[in-house]
């Protein structure tokens, strides 16, 4: 038998796990009943933070996540726990300023966060230095991401240059994140094998079950040296979801790369989110199982999951397999961006639109900014006459985008006014000015008992603006 090599598990249900399956609807009073039981598994880390999760907190879930993500740190006592960060997109959709992010992984170390799994949308090492420079200047662990796809530009060659930029910029680690589930074992396999060679960095596997690969890949990608990767408990796991914990350790077992986990105490986790899961049947609305179509479209869960609601309030349901026809006829008009968040709501969004009104008779403002240069570098030329079409003669900009956006910070912390407690607000509001407005508001009035709309009636007489949002 082979040197032993211990593999390393990602337990991500309090993150991509639920942001899969129930809309990122889990509260954090369903988390931490079973939080010591998870801490006490032995899990290389959990996946706690980042991605929809900052967003939907406030938006639906009444929750801040800075006080989220300090209640999570508090009962995770021995396991580090990890957040997936949007490179200069932070938690957010669009380019923030570098203040901003600068602030946001300050605060986000301070708040608990060991390890930064940081990505570009659009594959853009730019758009990820700044996340990664801060956060190895607060002593974090930086993980950098590859977004895997397929594309006639996205070959093994394409992987390892950006790989190379990354290592320039100090990444402790690899992430292969594949966010539609179609990276293929034996190419996983190649892949794992040549950035070993060349790097000698950890690597860690991320993917979705939704085409039916996942453990598969993962089992190739162990064999070529990747030490970690990334799982769900079993019933929060599949469908657009990662692979289950359970298989894997059982696959593993008494071999050089047995994980050391136990299936005796990931059993109680299983059944506690059996239950947990139940109380989110609304959101609880992918029923594919397996879907191969992911294959011939590359959409990403999350993505599907959009379609589904989108056409739905249209009450197009019926034109679902003409949108995921037109997703990858969108995507080659656009360069061939990988397919995560935001270009899978850029390209997915125009898909539908493209369906529904006829192929760009009505583009998004996203698609506009994008054909201008201000997502950052398209792997692949755009269709310019598409291009043209959407900004006219304008010059798209080539640069890296945050270049141009002046700092924000202090423009927040006015416009927050009496509803600053603490400085965590002021980002919250630099990224979600609108949905945070409101959050910050009704948690103000509820601390204050202040009548909002009598405070706005009486607002000349206070002799100061109540509510400056």
């Amino acid at each position: 038998m082979s040197e032993k090599r211990k593999i390393g598990i990602t337990d991500t249900t309090w993150r991509d796990g639920h942001q899969s399956l129930l809309a990122t609807r889990m509260k954090v009073d369903d988390m931490l009943p079973i939080a010591e039981k998870m801490d006490s598994i032995g899990f290389h880390s959990m996946e706690v933070w980042g991605g929809a999760t900052f967003d939907t907190c406030m938006r639906f879930l009444n929750e801040d996540p800075w006080e989220r993500l300090d209640k999570i740190r508090a009962v995770l006592k021995n396991t580090k726990i990890q957040m997936l960060l949007r490179g200069q997109n932070l938690v957010g959709y669009k380019h923030y300023a570098d203040d901003v992010v600068e602030e946001f992984v300050k605060k986000a170390t301070q708040h608990g966060i060991d390890i930064f799994r940081i990505f570009d949308a659009m594959n853009d090492v730019r758009n990820m230095q700044k996340a990664m420079e801060t956060a190895k200047k607060e002593g974090a662990h930086v993980q950098a991401t590859i977004c895997y796809t397929t594309s006639p530009v996205h070959d093994k060659e394409y992987f390892l240059k950006m790989a190379a930029e990354l290592a320039e910029l100090g990444a402790d680690s690899f992430c292969i994140k594949d966010m539609a589930g179609i990276l293929k074992p034996y190419v996983a396999y190649d892949l794992v094998s040549a950035l070993k060679e060349q790097f000698g960095l950890p690597i860690q596997l991320h993917t979705h079950y939704t085409s039916g690969m996942a453990s598969m890949m993962y089992l190739k990608a162990i064999e070529a040296g990747a030490g970690v990767v990334d799982t769900a408990i079993s019933t929060m796991a599949m469908g657009t979801s990662q692979p289950p914990t359970e298989s894997l350790v059982a696959t593993l077992a008494d071999t050089q790369y047995d994980t050391g986990l136990k299936l005796e105490e990931l059993k109680e986790i299983a059944e506690y989110f059996k239950v947990v899961r139940s109380k989110y049947k609304e959101f609880d609305v992918y029923t594919a199982g397996v879907d191969t179509n992911v294959l011939l479209y590359q959409v990403p869960g999350g993505m599907l999951s959009n379609f589904y609601t989108q056409l739905q309030q249209q009450n197009a349901l019926d034109k679902l397999p003409e949108v995921l026809a037109e997703v990858p006829r969108v995507r080659k008009d656009l360069g061939y961006p990988p397919l995560v968040t935001p270009t899978s709501q850029i390209v997915g969004t125009q898909a539908v639109m493209n369906v529904l009104r006829g192929r760009y008779k009505m583009v998004t403002k996203e698609v506009r900014a994008y054909l201008q240069g201000l997502y950052g570098r398209t792997p692949a030329a755009v269709n310019e006459e598409i291009r043209k079409q959407v900004i006219k003669d304008e010059v798209p900009i080539t640069h890296r985008p945050a270049d141009d956006i002046e700092p924000q910070m202090e423009q927040a912390r006015k416009e927050i006014g009496i509803y600053l407690e603490k400085e965590e607000d002021v980002i919250s509001y630099a990224i979600f000015p609108q949905v945070a407005k409101k959050f910050l508001e009704e948690r103000y009035a509820a601390k204050t008992n202040v009548d909002y709309n009598l405070a706005q009636e009486n607002e000349a007489t206070m002799g100061a603006k109540v509510y400056p949002l």
